[in-house]
């Protein structure tokens, strides 16, 4: 007998007293500033027609950081030229993909078992989300 999936909590926005902890517990301290640089470039790069910067938040779950989106209501206009993804998605989703997508890049060019713990956690995480059909999409 197996049981039902329990669906996992969801993401909280960090606080503003904590966010200068959040980088560095997501990429490792060394890696903080390149590993937020790879989130907005490849935001830039998925998104060129929608993403032009800004504001952006960060989300954890039990105290242990999942993500960034940018701080927008609109939704994303998505194309992966490595895979022909387009769709359309809400800015939390874009943010998912955004990070998954510098989390894997740089667990390949730096030895940091927090890089590829992070993207382990975070991938567990879009399973359950909303828009995973989308966000697994656009990252296969």
């Amino acid at each position: 007998m197996t049981q039902a999936a329990t669906p996992l909590k969801p993401a909280t926005l960090v606080l503003e007293a904590r966010r200068m902890a959040f980088l560095p517990a997501l990429f490792s301290p060394a890696l903080m500033l390149i590993g937020e640089r790879a989130v907005y470039q490849f935001m830039s790069w998925l998104a060129p027609d929608d993403y032009t910067g800004g504001l952006w938040h960060f989300h954890e779950r039990d105290g242990q950081p999942l993500f960034m989106s940018p701080y927008s209501d609109k939704r994303f206009r998505i194309f992966c030229e490595t895979n022909g993804y387009m769709g359309e998605v809400s800015a939390e989703a874009a943010g998912i993909i955004a990070t998954l997508f510098a989390l894997s890049h740089l667990s390949f060019r730096h030895e940091a078992d927090q890089l590829s713990e992070a993207y382990m956690r975070l991938y567990e995480f879009a399973g359950d989300h909303p828009e995973a059909g989308e966000i697994f999409k656009a990252i296969d």
